[in-house]
């Protein structure tokens, strides 16, 4: 049942931007779906918005993505719609599989809710950065495997966050760079998939993040994004993440982001680094 409803709401947000978008914006200004179902990077939301909509247009888009590890697969499926250039609403459910456990839980299901309001500024034109603030409400499934570690919350937690983006145009060697700063304040553990908080904190901490990309065509995009995460189990250590991406934009519907991604230790399980692949598809 919750992924039927999930899967209806992705049709109404689609619906509701097909009926209502019209030209749009730019190629390459909506940038890419990032792993919590937010418009930007693949690990980092920007302040850019998921569509291509306009002051007076609403688009939406739906979104495939999946991260191969050595020890797990991560899989993240959603929608969003973006109204008026202003905001974006977006929705999002992960599951996390357990490639090497026999027996027992071998799966970590999260559903996201996600709003992003642009309060200031554009990515292209103008001397100001386009600057956007946040939310992202995660709810765990099933949390045995976060109560075992020892999470302090087990149900759900909430991200904060700021985001400032700024595309320059042809600045490198005659190509377009696009930059991104975040500022996220959270205690998700492993983006919330081991739980919220712990023993060594269960207080949110802002995180950095960051992304560089080079836009080599209106097609074709080459780049590198990092994300601090916070370190609350005293039992498991957490390190950053960080990946390098490419990302192919043939037009204004589609868009498919292969990445190498490395999210260091999890669960006890270093060295977790692998192929990161993402399908975006905008109804407008």
């Amino acid at each position: 049942m919750t992924t039927l409803r999930y899967l209806l709401a992705g049709g109404v947000l689609a619906f509701a931007g097909w009926a209502q978008a019209g030209a749009g914006k730019l190629q390459e200004t909506a940038g890419v779906t990032q792993v919590e179902g937010s418009g930007g990077g693949g690990l980092v939301p920007w302040a850019t918005l998921s569509g291509y909509d306009t002051r007076d247009e609403w688009s939406s888009s739906v979104f495939m993505t999946r991260v191969s590890l050595p020890d797990y697969r991560l899989q993240v499926f959603g929608a969003s719609a973006s109204i008026y250039d202003r905001l974006e609403l977006s929705l999002a459910r992960q599951t996390f599989e357990l490639k090497n456990v026999p027996f027992g839980e071998r799966e970590i299901n999260q559903r996201i809710l996600g709003l992003k309001a642009r309060v200031m500024g554009d990515i292209v034109y103008g001397n100001w950065p386009q600057m956007a603030v946040g939310v992202q409400y995660k709810e765990l499934e099933n949390d045995a495997i976060a109560s075992a570690i020892g999470a302090q919350d087990t149900d759900h937690g909430t991200d904060l966050y700021l985001a400032v983006s700024k595309a320059h145009l042809g600045v490198l060697w005659g190509y377009n760079l696009v930059w991104d700063l975040t500022l996220r304040a959270t205690k998700a553990n492993q983006f919330g998939l081991l739980g919220y908080g712990g023993d060594n904190n269960d207080s949110h901490e802002v995180m950095a993040e960051a992304a560089v990309a080079a836009l080599l065509s209106r097609q074709l995009a080459i780049g590198f994004e990092y994300r601090q995460k916070p370190d609350n189990l005293s039992a498991l250590e957490e390190e950053d993440a960080h990946d390098v991406f490419v990302a192919y934009l043939p037009n204004k519907q589609f868009n498919i982001t292969f990445a190498w991604a490395d999210l260091g230790i999890i669960a006890g399980e270093d060295n977790q680094s692998g192929a990161y692949v993402s399908l975006t598809g905008y109804l407008w």
